[in-house]
């Protein structure tokens, strides 16, 4: 079974020019957790989830680095949960968005799908077609497809 049988097709997206307000917008229209950021080609520059939101709103401490040479120390949040919320939302999707994306191909067989699935501990892969966005695979969509068989 290959990507092109399984992907769901209508994929929800957002514009590398687009704002993370966007993108949380859509996270809770649709009740999904990510989106492929794309430029006015299809291609797909980034991912951005649910994640890179929770690591970004998350309280911040200060690190402490000592080392033979040198101390140094790293300050953590000085301003409150709300103004980084708000902060937030202004932002560029890219600010904050996964640069490095796993993709496959339309025509990548299903056990290439769900190895890479997890062993890289990601919830869904974009699909490409000559290097478009064309789908979506979520760890879902595999299990779904490589089970209903059997049950």
């Amino acid at each position: 079974m290959q990507a092109h049988e399984i992907m769901i097709k209508q994929v929800y997206k957002v514009k590398e020019t687009d704002t993370v307000r966007s993108v949380i917008e859509r996270f809770m229209e649709y009740r999904i957790s990510g989106l492929p950021v794309v430029n006015e080609r299809n291609e797909i520059v980034s991912y951005i989830s649910d994640g890179d939101i929770m690591r970004y709103i998350g309280k911040h401490r200060d690190v402490v680095v000592d080392s033979i040479y040198y101390v140094a120390v790293f300050k953590g949040d000085q301003e409150d949960f709300e103004q980084r919320a708000q902060r937030l939302l202004d932002l560029n999707v890219k600010e904050i968005g996964k640069k490095k994306v796993y993709t496959v191909s339309w025509d990548e067989e299903i056990e290439n799908i769900a190895a890479i699935l997890g062993k890289k501990q990601i919830k869904k892969l974009p699909v490409e077609r000559n290097g478009v966005l064309v789908g979506i695979i979520s760890r879902g969509d595999v299990i779904r497809h490589s089970f209903k068989s059997f049950l």
